[in-house]
């Protein structure tokens, strides 16, 4: 009896002490906490539900499969960055730059998403039920990427 119970615990010990694996690179992560802005950074697969990135510089980040659900990305530059695979789950995307973007396959389910650039962004399957959609070039119908105007054509009026 002893002895099965000495072989479960063998067995069993090490799921206690090991550390969750984390996505990303563990440096850019901390970056971009403490100072909003890692242009470059490896965070690919990183779990940022519900943080606040309030005006980061998020430009030509990996941010492939990252969990940004209800994150707050107001006025964040994202402009060249990748969101293939993202979960955005009522994220508020407000402000945002996403010009040359990739979000192909994000998953933008009731996220709320207002006077954000997505000029030349790549918009394959996403997913966007029950999400507010206001002022930004997203929508259901196949829209010709002529349609799409560069944010400072909008702002300028095209001067």
């Amino acid at each position: 009896m002893k002895r099965q119970l000495l072989t479960a615990i063998a067995l069993v010990a090490p799921l206690f002490f090991t550390n969750p694996v984390q996505a990303g690179n563990n440096q850019d992560i901390e970056k971009l906490l403490s100072t909003r802005a890692c242009q470059s950074c490896q965070l690919q697969g990183v779990d940022l539900k519900g943080a606040h990135l309030i005006g980061a510089d998020l430009r030509g980040a990996n941010l492939q499969g990252a969990n940004l659900k209800e994150a707050n990305l107001e006025g964040a530059d994202l402009t060249g960055a990748n969101l293939e695979g993202a979960n955005l789950t009522s994220a508020f995307v407000t402000n945002v730059n996403l010009k040359q973007a990739n979000l192909n396959g994000a998953n933008l389910t009731n996220a709320t998403i207002n006077d954000s650039n997505v000029y030349q962004a790549s918009m394959n399957n996403l997913t966007i039920t029950g999400a507010e959609i206001y002022n930004t070039g997203i929508g259901i119908g196949g829209e010709d990427a002529k349609s799409f105007l560069d944010w400072d054509e909008v702002v300028d009026g095209g001067r």
